[in-house]
């Protein structure tokens, strides 16, 4: 059995735009509990958009023990089209949903080590998360242009590099 077999059609309902942007999703920025939008990969299916996390897959911190996040997609022209509200459900090894869903996100994913029943075994095994986002509600925002920026201060990391010297040609003299 399905875990939103008890979601009403009021629940599911979407907007057009919602709709659109999710079929052609790839990529989504998902925040969980007010935290910083992460980039994933995501499959667009039924509706919803299926996310897979943990060892040896994506880092989405939260997302497994989540209830709501949310989503932001991009349109044909990579600048975000709309964020909208998820509900977000975890499908369950050795459910009727997981035999139906983990294959096909397994077999749409890229650079993936081994074929797709293999992938699925080692999801379970090793306690990845596939994860539903469905919409949940009217967009946060989509509906018209932003007035101000967007930009969000770089986060903290601890990748750093050295700065090289400029390259010259030829030798310059001093005076």
């Amino acid at each position: 059995m399905r875990e939103d077999a008890g979601v009403t059609d009021a629940e599911r309902a979407s907007t057009p735009l919602v709709d659109e942007a999710v079929k052609k999703a790839a990529v989504a920025w998902v925040s969980v509990a007010g935290g910083p939008a992460l980039a994933l990969w995501c499959l667009p299916l039924e509706g919803a958009l299926f996310v897979v996390s943990g060892p040896g897959e994506q880092s989405a911190p939260g997302l497994a023990d989540a209830t709501e996040a949310q989503v932001t997609l991009r349109g044909d022209h990579g600048g975000r089209i709309v964020t909208w509200p998820a509900r977000v459900s975890r499908v369950t090894p050795g459910t009727e949903h997981w035999e139906t869903v983990a294959p096909l996100v397994a077999a749409k994913r890229l650079n993936a080590p081994g074929p797709a029943a293999e992938l699925v075994e080692r999801w379970a095994a090793d306690g990845c998360a596939v994860n539903r986002l469905a919409p949940a509600g009217e967009p946060v925002a989509g509906t018209g242009l932003p007035t101000d920026s967007l930009a969000e201060v770089p986060r903290e990391t601890p990748a750093v590099r050295t700065v090289r010297k400029p390259f010259r040609l030829h030798r310059v003299r001093r005076r």
